[in-house]
């Protein structure tokens, strides 16, 4: 039976229409579903970075991290586990006003799990938290009796614990794309 891991990969790309489309039917063709993702601009103006979520074989992530950089926007892909990486979660959660006044334990919710405020309003607040999936979750669940009225997390982000040698191949791009 194959070892299934969980992996981060990494996708450093010129940000062009339609690249999304093209790496998911990668992803797709081979019936792998995403965990998590997110996109946000790297440490190189104009190059963007994915962080894509997946648990797989390490013979399927190599394959995959391979297709992905055929790419033609693709400057570079990588791919690291858990243990290679530094990596968190954000989450919002809205839960109606009435609680956090009327209910002591909410209070007490908020403070140990390391969530914070972030605006209060005569209807609703709102809580922020950013930590593991699994910190996030114990929130969700700890706040549903409370009247958890809406709920959303993001895709993991993540950096390595070692160099990865990106940042002399996006200053060699970016010098390219200059002249």
């Amino acid at each position: 039976m194959s070892d299934f891991t969980k992996y981060t990969i990494s996708i450093y790309t010129e940000n062009n229409i339609g690249l999304l489309n093209r790496v998911s039917a990668i992803f797709l063709k081979r019936h792998i579903n995403f965990i998590s993702l997110s996109t946000s601009q790297s440490e190189i103006p104009d190059v963007f970075r994915f962080i894509i979520v997946v648990k797989m074989t390490e013979a399927g992530v190599k394959k995959i991290v391979q297709q992905i950089e055929k790419q033609i926007d693709v400057i570079r892909a990588y791919y690291h586990t858990d243990e290679e990486t530094i990596f968190q979660e954000s989450a919002l959660y809205k839960v109606k006003s009435s609680s956090l006044f009327e209910e002591r334990q909410i209070q007490n919710t908020i403070k140990n799990s390391n969530a914070n405020i972030v605006t209060v309003s005569p209807d609703f607040f709102v809580i922020e938290k950013t930590g593991f999936r699994h910190e996030t979750e114990e929130l969700r669940e700890s706040l549903e009796p409370f009247g958890l009225m809406q709920f959303v997390r993001s895709g993991r982000i993540s950096i390595t614990k070692e160099k990865m040698g990106i940042s002399e191949i996006l200053n060699t791009f970016k010098q390219q794309h200059k002249d």
